[in-house]
């Protein structure tokens, strides 16, 4: 299971949705304050639900059909009851953060996403919120992370465990032909990062500018922190191994020239290439920070494979735990979904639907409480 990630600063979107007429009597006088399903006695409005999808889509969910939307609108409801139900649970167990850790995880998601107070402070206008509303929400997700960690103290890896592991497999631990990347990445759309570079034009002037900052010597992962505008500015630009044998496919599938790979395989540990556009019109600047240019074979006897196998077998147990706890504080609580009761009525509708209104997306990733297995 991945530990929770920066949560985002969008937090709160007009709603979506008309009011509509329900049995269960849902619906308020206020068609910004409808409901769509209540956990115990907490509600979860569509304004919820609407601010996932638009955080989803990055200002393209208007253009979701009505079926589609539908979709969408009952798996991003399912996933905020399934928050909910944790932060409940975490409550009831009394591990829910103090105001201190708070505090100190927003400080470093301002530092990770390169933000002044006054950038922060003109973000949360810009969407609407307060900041307790923010320390509301962050304070949630805190205390589903703890409580995940709390189910996971128990879990331990045995010798014979990792011995068995590795037996099935040995080949699967050697380390074949291939090279680390990083990347810096310009995307003409519009993404919501802070330095969001908008149109064809800016994007190549923002390339041009950031590979004029490379040749005077600035700190690659420094300048993929600070200008990237892909998901791997959190890790500096990090892109991981790339093997020799998916050098055909992988660039290929990321809209790049397939002769890349070769050309990676050429170059020397810190080499920089110039400026390169994809079929899409995004700009890359990638970085070679290691090479691996033979096969070698790795032995249990090596400390490296029996960590890895170690933190493998954990993780597939900790998506385990997750999923049992998931479901057991969805057991005990009482859900009704209100959202899905309207479609049930109106099954040609869905429940009187309308198009998420876009809006400027955030510039940190989505937490999910959810295990990815």
């Amino acid at each position: 299971m991945s530990k929770i990630l920066l949560p985002v600063l969008l937090f709160a979107l007009c709603l979506a949705g008309s009011s509509c007429g329900s049995k269960s009597g849902a619906s308020s006088a206020s068609g910004s304050e409808e409901v769509a399903a209540v956990v115990n006695e907490s509600k979860i409005y569509i304004k919820d639900v609407d601010r996932d999808i638009t955080q989803q889509f990055r200002g393209q969910e208007n253009q979701l059909s009505q079926l589609a939307l539908a979709a969408y609108r009952l798996n991003a409801l399912d996933t905020l009851i399934t928050q909910e139900v944790l932060y409940q649970r975490a409550k009831k167990e009394n591990i829910a953060p103090n105001d201190d850790e708070i505090t100190q995880y927003i400080q470093k998601t301002k530092q990770q996403n390169n933000l002044t107070e006054e950038a922060f402070a003109e973000e949360l206008k810009r969407t609407n919120q307060t900041e307790e509303q923010y320390r509301e929400f962050v304070k949630k997700q805190l205390a589903i992370q703890k409580l995940y960690e709390k189910a996971e103290t128990q879990l331990k890896v045995k010798e014979n465990e990792v011995a068995d592991f590795y037996n099935t497999d040995p080949k699967r631990f050697s380390i074949t032909p291939g090279v680390l990347l990083s990347d810096i990445v310009v995307d003409p759309q519009e993404n919501g990062t802070k330095l969001d570079a908008v149109g064809p034009a800016a994007a190549e002037q923002r390339i041009r500018e950031i590979q004029t900052r490379l040749k005077n010597g600035a700190d690659f992962a420094t300048v993929a922190r600070q200008f990237s505008e892909h998901e791997s500015f959190q890790r500096n630009g990090d892109l991981g191994f790339l093997a020799q044998n998916q050098f055909q496919r992988l660039p290929t599938e990321m809209g790049l020239p397939a002769t890349l790979g070769d050309r990676f395989m050429s170059m020397k540990e810190g080499d920089i290439t110039e400026p390169i556009k994809d079929s899409v019109g995004r700009w890359h600047v990638f970085k070679l920070t290691g090479k691996q240019t033979e096969t070698r074979d790795r032995t249990l006897d090596d400390p490296n494979v029996k960590k890895e196998i170690s933190e493998m077998i954990l993780s597939q147990r900790k998506q385990i735990v997750a999923a049992a706890v998931q479901t057991r504080a969805r057991d005990e609580a009482k859900i009704e979904n209100y959202l899905a009761q309207r479609m049930l009525e109106n099954p040609n509708s869905f429940g009187v639907l309308r198009p998420v209104p876009a809006v400027t997306p955030n510039l940190s990733p989505q937490t999910s409480p959810k295990p990815q297995m």
